[in-house]
């Protein structure tokens, strides 16, 4: 179907070429002369997008162009000139143009800009394409070599700079063959971490960076200005690409990298680990008092400051310090209130907590899983939380200070789709991505088993506990109740156990600008 241009400008008689040429290229051009016509030719009839010459008799084109978007606020509009006045352009722009073309205007300028706001999907959406068949080809080929940690990341990188590529294009054959790869890629990363996790802690092979070593590798060497850390639970590296352009506009990226959360990728774990610079087993034997398996009662999480405490003091680190857990509104509209108490201290850290109860909500409410029905959308609902939240005016105000913030979080998660079935005691604990305990029963060919604990940094409640968990998109379900569990957890965003979504995690430096 041709598209129909609307072009007002007073010189009709000089655009007869441009005209022949956009023809000929099937576009239909109606020619008029004025602008009030043209305010009346958008109220009559539907046009695909209106070039407005600035300077006609009668109502000016940006008057033109403020009536024309009050009837058809979305429809594109070219303002043509002669004039090169800053303040034109000014108004132009406030006015919400597509573009802004100064006169003599060529027919090659006038096509780019069509082909800029009518084709622009459909023209990313065959470059996106043909960029990936060709990344495909490469990633596919590195799918097939023995990848080391770094090298996981990149791939990881990749497919999840794909994955936003795809975002709101139209060839759903290409997002199948990328969400195909994806699959693939998560399955041969399970399969590197089950052949290299305990040989990290036995020394065999060099383990990556984790986040047991974040705060003495990365954090607390830069104390000696002030820092703030700001841990967003439950972060993924894609929600934090998409978070990326907002912190863009008042902090510069000094750093961004990929670092590896600990088994079980569970809060329990991984940020009590990264807290205390410590796995697991070590902050049992050392805080007796604070640790709580999984069979204790009480909140597992409720020490992080005094692992932090134990943390800094054993790397001596003498410090001004702070710790706030924000687990809600009210909380970070406290914090943001009193931020400027904070202003005199080394180290100020933020957990945040609604990336965590965002997936836990989407879990729990019909209405959240429809908002985050997929990744795209789990992300989107991020952004538009982010938007409205303590937490950017937080950022604002940490940018004001001039100090440098460190954006990380302990663990991801993943979209669950596959049920796996397991067996165990009362003991047994809930999460739905790994279980521990004794007289676990289960297909061995379905889960990763560690059988023994210590060897990994984990503590063993007994002499016959093991961890047990479930990779890619699996999922913990028991065999009573089965029907049930399926229908009120599949598709629903889990941690605890391994995929490059969970493991993966964002460790970001800013400097404010």
């Amino acid at each position: 179907m041709q598209a129909k241009i609307l072009w007002a400008d007073d010189e009709m008689e000089f655009l007869k070429p441009h005209v022949l040429f956009l023809e000929s290229k099937g576009y239909h051009v109606e020619l008029i002369n004025n602008g009030s016509e043209a305010v009346e030719k958008c109220q009559e009839n539907n046009y695909d997008i209106v070039f407005l010459d600035e300077n006609m008799p009668g109502i000016s084109g940006l008057e033109a162009l403020t009536r024309i978007k009050e009837i058809h606020p979305h429809l594109p509009v070219v303002m043509i000139t002669k004039s090169e006045e800053e303040s034109i352009m000014e108004d132009a722009i406030g006015g919400k143009i597509a573009d802004y073309l100064i006169k003599p205007v060529n027919p090659n300028q006038l096509l780019l800009s069509l082909k800029k706001n009518l084709d622009h999907r459909k023209l990313v959406s065959q470059k996106t394409n043909s960029n990936y068949q060709q990344e495909f080809r490469q990633l596919g080929m590195q799918l097939s070599s023995r990848l080391d940690a770094e090298e996981w990341k990149e791939v990881f990188k990749k497919l999840t700079y794909w994955d936003l590529e795809f975002k709101g294009l139209q060839d759903q054959g290409m997002r199948e063959i990328l969400n195909a790869q994806r699959r693939e890629a998560n399955d041969l990363f399970c399969r590197f971490i089950e052949n290299n996790y305990e040989d990290w802690f036995n020394g065999q092979e060099e383990a990556p960076e984790m986040v047991h070593h974040l705060l003495k590798e990365r954090v607390f060497p830069m104390l000696n200005e002030p820092v703030y850390l700001l841990v967003i639970d439950n972060l993924r590296y894609d929600q934090w690409q998409v978070l990326k352009p907002i912190i863009s506009n008042y902090f510069t990226i000094e750093k961004e990298d990929i670092v590896f959360s600990i088994l079980p990728t569970a809060t329990h774990y991984a940020r009590n680990a990264l807290f205390a610079g410590l796995m697991p087993s070590e902050i049992e034997k050392r805080f007796p008092q604070h640790w709580l398996n999984e069979e204790d009662e009480g909140g597992k999480n409720m020490h992080e400051a005094v692992f932090l405490e134990g943390n800094l003091k054993r790397n001596g680190k003498n410090v001004k310090w702070s710790y706030n857990k924000i687990t809600n509104l009210d909380a970070g509209k406290r914090l943001l209130d009193q931020f400027n108490n904070y202003k005199d201290n080394q180290l100020n850290v933020i957990v945040y907590n609604f990336v965590d109860m965002l997936s836990h909500a989407r879990t729990e409410m019909d209405m959240i899983k429809e908002l985050a029905a997929d990744e795209a959308a789990y992300r989107s609902l991020t952004v538009s939380w982010f938007e409205h939240s303590p937490l950017q005016e937080m950022l604002k105000k940490m940018a004001a200070q001039k100090v440098k913030v460190v954006i990380t979080t302990d663990h991801g998660t993943v979209r669950v789709t596959n049920p796996v079935k397991i067996v165990g005691d009362r003991a047994t604990n809930t999460n739905l991505r790994y279980k521990t305990g004794r007289n676990l029963s289960y297909k061995e060919k379905e889960v990763f088993t560690i059988r023994h604990p210590e060897k990994v940094g984990l503590p063993k409640s007994n002499i016959s506990s093991e961890f047990v968990f479930t990779r890619e998109h699996d999922y913990f379900v028991y065999p009573n109740n089965y029907n049930h569990f399926v229908n009120y957890y599949n598709d629903t965003f889990q941690h605890g156990g391994i995929s490059m979504e969970e493991i993966m995690i964002p460790f970001v430096i800013l400097q404010p600008k």
